[in-house]
């Protein structure tokens, strides 16, 4: 599932918690002693690193799809130099044909893309279900009696998930239809498809009929909420696609790919179209990461020599083990040196697999950066999918697991951020990051999956500045020189109160800047 915070609490906050402006739109990248807001000091540390040469490093961005000709991220998006662009052969005898900017491990070799799929709980409930039926023998039930007693959990889980969706759907069908007619309004006003807050708010209400009057009221009132109007078709979309796809039993995914569920197949489905349906998570996040900090166009990126490698494998919906294991190895076997991952899941039923793409990227000295997940919960209680954690129990050193942050220090632990003092290393920006989405347009966007870009970013910096570190060297030092405020915070999904430095391994912050002087006195200034 693409990392989302829960879109429901925006129908119950009240007017005391309304935001206008959520923050300075770079505030992740912006010093938390100079500049006053709890960034990650990216600016900052550029100023270390001037005089200074770095190399390209391309960062493996597993995701949803990205916009590849995104105004932003020109010149920032990874090319095979081996393969020659159409001609319909394995021009580099990697196993992928045509994969000039990555691959497509959800997409058919028609050029068909999935867009949605289902959860993994209820592919995990489905396939028990076919074994069970609705009367099982008692003998079937005896010989499977965990599998059976799982299947029950799963299915109370699906009716409770489709009746809260079934409920919530009218209430967001109703405010969505109301900010189109508002928008619809606005947009012949101000005879321009795009807007900002700040220009309707201008608008003079004496000057202009009534019908306008309305629909400022009806923009502006849902910024009162403390959302906005991409918030609201953002989570229409969410519950729409969760009533017909993500939960509905009935819907194949797959029925046009022939790909074996039981086997890898590692080069041998999908295709080279990387921008998919939906590549607004994978735009945003990779903005993140390598915007052009040099253009005077949108934001900056954090890695100013990071090279986007696009694979896509997170549908709308739960990736599947097997393509996650398939897009590690891909973007490994063709020079990823850090692979962000911004998704996750409650169950991994072929973890195996995810397991040992996981040890094949330490072997190669690859840096995996892993979003902790939305839950509001601890992980070492609860755990998220993928993670560092090996079915035999012993961990990788190659594994970055990142929480979200907010740019207040009252409120500094995002109230959607899983955590956890073993299974969540770092906390990193991830509450109204504005960055690219797709049509070269720019956005905000809350999660874990803002996070875990930031941190790869800076990760990215450090191999690009300072190319001698490991992977593993590179993930102690940005814990090292984490940033870790002396502060009493909300735990995230609760009412109470805890250290900021209980919630994770490092109990602090990415801080680039900190990092680039640990980074410099490691490598002894070469």
């Amino acid at each position: 599932m693409k990392l989302k915070i829960a879109i429901i609490s925006i129908l119950t906050c009240t007017l005391s918690q309304a935001q206008s402006l959520k923050a300075p739109k770079n505030w992740h990248n912006l010093d938390p002693v100079s500049d006053k807001v709890m960034g990650m000091s990216t600016e900052k540390a550029y100023e270390l690193l001037k005089g200074r040469t770095p190399k390209p490093v391309v960062v493996g961005v597993i995701d949803s799809g990205v916009d590849i000709k995104h105004e932003d991220l020109s010149g920032k998006i990874w090319v095979n130099p081996k393969e020659i662009p159409g001609n319909k052969e394995d021009d580099d005898k990697n196993g992928f044909v045509d994969d000039i900017n990555g691959w497509d491990f959800i997409g058919n070799t028609d050029g068909e893309d999935i867009d949605a799929d289902h959860y993994e709980f209820v592919r995990l409930y489905k396939k028990s279900y076919e074994k069970f039926g609705d009367n099982p023998k008692k003998k079937l039930i005896k010989k499977n009696k965990e599998e059976y007693a799982q299947m029950k959990k799963f299915k109370a889980d699906l009716d409770r998930k489709l009746d809260e969706a079934q409920k919530y759907l009218p209430m967001y069908q109703n405010m969505m239809d109301r900010v189109n007619s508002a928008e619809k309004v606005l947009v012949k006003h101000f005879s321009k498809s795009e807007f900002t807050k700040e220009e309707v708010e201008a608008i003079n209400e004496s000057e202009v009929d009534k019908n306008i009057r309305s629909a400022k009221q009806t923009y502006l009132g849902i910024y009162k909420m403390g959302a906005s109007p991409s918030d609201i078709k953002d989570g229409f979309k969410q519950i729409y696609d969760e009533v017909n796809f993500n939960l509905n039993t009935t819907f194949d995914p797959r029925k046009n790919h022939v790909e074996n569920p039981t086997a890898l197949e590692y080069g041998n489905y999908g295709n080279a179209e990387v921008q998919g349906p939906d590549a607004e998570h994978g735009t945003h996040v990779s903005g993140i990461i390598a915007a052009n900090r040099l253009n005077t166009e949108g934001i900056v990126g954090a890695a100013d020599q990071a090279q986007i490698m696009v694979i896509r494998c997170v549908p709308n919906g739960d990736e599947r083990d097997k393509d996650v294991a398939n897009a590690i190895r891909y973007a490994v076997d063709n020079g990823a040196k850090v692979i962000n991952m911004s998704f996750g899941k409650g169950q991994s039923p072929n973890k195996n697999w995810v397991d040992e793409a996981v040890l094949y990227a330490q072997s190669k000295d690859v840096l995996l950066v892993a979003a902790a997940g939305n839950e509001g919960t601890n992980v070492d209680e609860k755990p998220s999918f993928p993670n560092r954690n090996l079915i035999n129990k012993k961990k990788v050193e190659n594994w970055l697991s990142v929480g979200a942050s907010n740019f207040e220090a009252a409120t500094l632990a995002a109230s959607f951020s899983n955590y956890g003092p073993e299974g969540v290393d770092v906390f990193a920006p991830g509450v109204a990051i504005y960055s690219t989405v797709v049509g070269s347009k720019y956005e905000e966007h809350d999660g874990t999956s803002m996070a875990s870009p930031a941190a790869a970013g800076v990760a990215a910096l450090l191999r690009s500045y300072f190319p001698s570190l490991s992977a593993a060297q590179v993930r102690n030092i940005i814990m090292e020189s984490s940033y870790k405020p002396d502060l009493e915070v909300k735990v995230p999904g609760s009412e109470k109160t805890a250290p900021f430095k209980s919630l994770s391994v490092t109990g602090g912050l990415v801080n680039a800047y900190e990092a680039v002087k640990l980074a410099i006195k490691t490598t002894d200034g070469k």
